[in-house]
């Protein structure tokens, strides 16, 4: 592959996953940026990084630099991106692309027009066995897909003393639960079967209308005793859910249903799904990403635990490790991040990028848009073809 060099935009607790996972993938990682010209400096010292930039606007008059990072908060996305693509760098932004569909639209328009690399941070798709269960759906080896179910659900917010930056709307947008991981379960299920959701309906639900806010910041998954408002300066109104329900229609005509919650005692970092086709299903967990369950009417169900030599050719690219040597959610980054810079090395841009792109990443604003329309007027709503 040819040599490339990154930036990472973002110290908090993503920035430095992408550090990590642009290593491994083996690009270099010129440098990090964050909001402060102190905490550039702590995060550069403490990830072993030759360059603490002081702005952004340092990273893009670096010519050295090919590819941003983009790992801030969601407001902040729109505008960075959009400098980026504007100073000729390749981008790589974190979910979502931006606030609204209007900004994604044209943040698609500008990657195509810059003809610049441009891609969305869905990770999840990168689990070596979720690229299996889409070439097993795509062999047809489940038959018609009938229905899919499944969850995403984290306690990380359980408390009204839980406090971030994402339970605001001006900060991360209207939708907080749904926006921050539905999306990721809501991109795999469309990755896997190869349908996009068509329709939605949505019950969405705020627990703590109010929340405490700690005097000082307080960063994602952070503490885990429940008592890091105690020194909150101020209680404020949030109108964000942190929990709720979707039912959807795809476009092959089958149904399904999504249930998210960021209140759920004792999940973490849930991710579940459940396809069902004609013939057979599928089944997958994020807390044991390195098994998928293959369920079948008139022989007995099976367990194919993740092994290169068992797997198909496309899933066994992103399996590094053999058979029993389990990968996790560090190595989804990793292997998101080689199949991007291998693109790049390619120069082709006639071929279709094998990582979720803007035109992915805007397909799922729209989508989000959707839901809190159906919530809001209580009722189905279709997507725009």
């Amino acid at each position: 592959m040819r040599h490339f060099k990154a930036a990472v935009v973002g110290t908090g607790f993503i920035g430095p996953v992408h550090v990590e996972g642009l290593r491994r993938a083996g690009v270099e990682v010129g440098g990090i940026v964050g909001s402060s010209a102190q905490k550039s400096r702590q995060a550069a010292a403490r990830l072993g990084l030759p360059a603490a930039y002081g702005t952004l606007d340092d990273v893009l008059a670096d010519p050295q630099v090919d590819a941003v990072h983009i790992a801030t908060p969601n407001r902040l996305h729109f505008a960075q991106v959009k400098a980026a693509l504007l100073a000729g760098k390749h981008v790589l932004c974190e979910k979502p692309l931006a606030m609204n569909s209007a900004e994604s639209a044209e943040l698609v328009r500008l990657a195509g027009q810059c003809g610049r690399a441009a891609g969305v941070s869905y990770n999840i798709r990168f689990y070596p066995l979720c690229h299996e269960a889409a070439e097993r759906v795509q062999r047809a080896e489940l038959g018609d897909v009938l229905h899919v179910t499944g969850s995403y659900v984290q306690d990380w917010l359980l408390h009204d003393t839980d406090f971030n930056w994402r339970v605001l709307a001006e900060d991360g947008g209207p939708l907080r639960a749904v926006a921050d991981i539905g999306t990721h379960w809501l991109d795999l299920i469309q990755f896997i079967t190869g349908q996009a959701v068509v329709a939605v309906c949505a019950d969405l639900r705020t627990v703590h209308a109010r929340r405490r806010r700690p005097a000082g910041a307080v960063e994602t998954f952070t503490g885990a005793d429940g008592s890091r408002g105690e020194s909150a300066a101020d209680s404020v109104p949030v109108d964000t859910e942190d929990c709720g329900c979707v039912m959807l229609r795809l476009a092959g005509g089958a149904n399904g249903c999504l249930w998210v919650s960021q209140v759920t005692a004792g999940r973490k970092n849930c991710l579940r799904y459940e396809i069902a086709g004609s013939r057979s299903a599928l089944a997958w967990d994020s807390e044991s990403p390195n098994q998928l369950w293959i369920g079948h009417r008139q022989s007995s169900n099976e367990l194919l635990l993740r092994d290169p030599a068992l797997m198909s050719d496309r899933a066994s690219r992103l399996a590094n490790c053999p058979g029993g040597h389990n990968e996790g959610f560090p190595d989804t980054f990793k292997q998101l991040f080689g199949c991007f810079y291998d693109y790049l090395a390619a120069n082709d841009a006639s071929a279709a990028p094998p990582f979720p792109t803007f035109a992915d990443g805007h397909r799922e604003i729209v989508l989000c848009e959707a839901i809190l329309q159906s919530h809001r007027e209580r009722r189905w709503v279709e997507l725009p073809n």
